[in-house]
């Protein structure tokens, strides 16, 4: 196997079937595999779920990612006692204390750190300025950009300062969409003026604020890229996230299974 294929491999984070370390993916983390996300499939007790994560990186022998979406609300991976059972984080943003949603942070990551996790797909940083939009809601903090930005990065630098990587999502914003990613490929027609103003100044503090990383959307930007999810934009990721704000921590994709990539693009 060349070094060319193992770095490629590097790249990649997968999703697997059940509770335990199966042959495929024994075999893909052979390959280099460099991360695997756990959803609520994986998760069995706390002790049946730290065993899982510590043979999956007894099995790589080398620095390997675990993620999870704890979010907290109707996103949470890891549900029950002893888990705190924690409100949406639009609670939060409705109390608007910024050392209230950093402690939240610090208790996720010290949940998540016992379990073997390096990696917490939070903050939301959508701003949820569309009552009609079926996936965000009170996911998001506010539907004020100013305080989705300030309480987002709050969140990060607990989970950050606990050990765990934040990942704010989902850039550069899918708080005003209709449609849900999950299921089709939204379109999102703001001019860039717009964007700048509402949906990326959340972005823009978590990038000002040097945190670990950043998830793109399978959501079209017409002003932006007409016709390409920012996921595949080249436009919207390196000129106007790396460049225009300056952020140069890890992009990680959204899941390239939801149908806004497979049913358009196709996984592959």
């Amino acid at each position: 196997m060349s070094q060319l294929h193992r770095d490629v491999a590097r790249l990649f984070m997968v999703g697997f079937p059940g509770p335990t370390l199966d042959p495929e993916l024994g075999e893909l983390i052979d390959q280099g595999l460099g991360g695997a996300i756990l959803f609520r499939r994986n998760v069995g007790t706390p002790e049946e779920t730290a065993a899982l994560n510590a043979s999956l990186k007894a099995r790589a022998g080398r620095p390997f990612l675990i993620g999870v979406d704890q979010e907290g609300g109707r996103v949470a991976r890891l549900r029950g006692a002893p888990f705190t059972a924690l409100p949406p984080m639009r609670t939060f943003g409705d109390a608007g204390s910024e050392a209230d949603v950093e402690r939240v942070g610090r208790l996720l990551a010290h949940e998540l750190r016992a379990l073997n996790f390096d990696w917490d797909f939070a903050p939301v940083l959508d701003v949820d300025t569309n009552p009609a939009n079926p996936v965000i809601g009170d996911r998001a903090f506010s539907r004020e950009a100013e305080k989705v930005g300030r309480l987002g990065v709050a969140l990060a630098r607990g989970l950050e300062a606990g050990g765990i990587a934040s990942c704010g999502k989902h850039f550069p914003g899918h708080g005003d969409t209709a449609q849900d990613s999950h299921h089709e490929l939204p379109h999102l027609p703001h001019a860039l003026e717009r964007l700048r103003e509402v949906e990326l100044r959340p972005f823009a503090a978590y990038a000002r604020a040097g945190l670990a990383s950043l998830m793109t959307a399978h959501v079209v930007f017409d002003a932006i890229d007409p016709g390409v999810p920012a996921t595949m934009s080249r436009k919207v990721l390196q000129g106007l996230l790396r460049e225009e704000l300056g952020f140069d921590g890890v992009l990680v994709s959204d899941d390239l299974e939801m149908k806004a990539i497979a049913d358009h693009y196709g996984v592959a």
